[in-house]
């Protein structure tokens, strides 16, 4: 059976979000090490970009305490 990327990609983001996230790991670890090298940094450039709207209070943090209870709170479903 042949499956269409749109088709695919439909049945991809119907899965659960721990499931998605888990999948979207596995792509990722299965790029050659340049294309994983050009992710790394694009994730390295949005870490710096948020650090920066944090240092300068446009964005206020949010307790860890809070964090993982929403977090408990998606991965129950």
């Amino acid at each position: 059976m042949t499956r269409t990327l749109s088709s695919l990609e439909r049945e991809v983001l119907d899965l659960p979000t721990s499931q998605r996230a888990a999948l979207a790991d596995r792509i990722l670890v299965s790029l050659d090490e340049e294309g994983r090298g050009t992710v790394d940094a694009l994730w390295t450039e949005e870490v710096e970009h948020r650090i920066d709207e944090y240092d300068r209070g446009d964005v206020k943090g949010i307790p860890a305490s809070e964090v993982r209870a929403k977090a408990r709170r998606i991965l129950q479903g």
